[in-house]
């Protein structure tokens, strides 16, 4: 073998070898990256399940509107929604939840469907806790709910509210009366899931022969997209629904990750439909899986007034 032989055989090997090297430099780059990738991965997990679904927002909503009479001005209205509780709800939680509503001293609290989880069973413990702590809820003008698709899982569903001082209104209206002798409108629709709703029995007022056409009305309704089938025969000013937990996982810029039947259309927190608002509450507890993310449990806080 020629000197010239040798030295370019020399070369390849040098070649090999550099080769080998940045090799090396490239996998433990790779792995490092996996690592990091598995450790970021294990810290959202138990972000969106310990963290994310721990603590209370309180999302604040003014609400105006000419119809509402003088007497309302100011009026406040505490919506809470989706406890499931003993998903991510326990009692602790749900001591701080009535703490924090009472001291917004709303004049009227409504729940909007799904105070029970159908995969927890429920000790009498438990259904004492719960009768116990929603007794402590206070408003000046009442307490109102309607049922969630969940809630139709456990018969004592109705027992627990009307123990607790709550009024249902599933498929029912109740006028409300506020530092004057105008009402205004509360409505009720239970689940469509459960194939439990009737629209035209919640409505009825509007049947009445001198009931008020334009009395400023709020609707509670449990699954967002029934708006859409009420509007078409009835007014509804205010809407306040849940069951969307908007979106419950969520993502910056992409926002929910899924939507759920009877939340396909509206599932975020806020919409303008025609001439009514509609307010979504994102919940307090879980459903189907124990995580939340960038979608902390919160309540909705309206006050309604009347510029004119």
């Amino acid at each position: 073998m020629t000197r010239e032989e040798k030295s370019k055989l020399k070369q390849k090997e040098l070649v090999k070898e550099e080769k080998k090297v940045k090799d090396k430099k490239y996998l433990f780059i790779l792995l490092k990256i996996l690592i990091l990738i598995i450790i970021i991965v294990f810290l959202g997990v138990l972000y969106s399940r310990f963290i994310a679904t721990s603590g209370l927002l309180i999302k604040e909503y003014k609400i105006d509107n000419q119809l509402l009479p003088s007497s309302f001005h100011g009026f406040k209205i505490v919506q809470f929604s989706d406890l499931h509780y003993g998903s991510t709800i326990d009692k602790r939680a749900l001591k701080n939840i009535v703490k924090k509503t009472n001291i917004l001293k709303p004049d009227l609290i409504v729940f909007t469907g799904d105070l029970i989880d159908k995969d927890y069973l429920y000790t009498d413990t438990d259904i004492n806790d719960l009768k116990s702590l929603l007794t402590e809820f206070k408003a000046t003008t009442g307490k109102y709910a309607i049922s969630g698709n969940h809630d139709y899982s456990n018969e004592l569903y109705p027992d627990i509210l009307n123990s607790s001082g709550f009024k249902f209104l599933d498929n029912n209206y109740e006028l409300i009366y506020y530092k004057g002798y105008e009402p205004i409108l509360l409505t009720g629709l239970s689940s469509s899931i459960k194939e439990k709703d009737n629209i035209d029995k919640a409505y009825e007022y509007f049947k009445l022969e001198n009931s008020n056409k334009n009395i400023y009305t709020i609707s509670l309704l449990h699954e967002p997209d029934n708006l859409d089938k009420i509007l078409t025969n009835y007014k509804v000013d205010l809407a306040l629904a849940g069951h969307s937990h908007n979106g419950q996982i969520r993502l910056p810029v992409i926002g929910s990750l899924k939507t759920i039947r009877g939340a396909k259309k509206y599932y975020e927190e806020q919409y303008q439909v025609e001439n009514t608002e509609l307010l979504i509450s994102g919940g307090l507890g879980t459903s189907t899986y124990k995580y939340r993310l960038f979608n902390r449990p919160s309540i909705n806080f309206v006050r309604l007034t009347n510029s004119k």
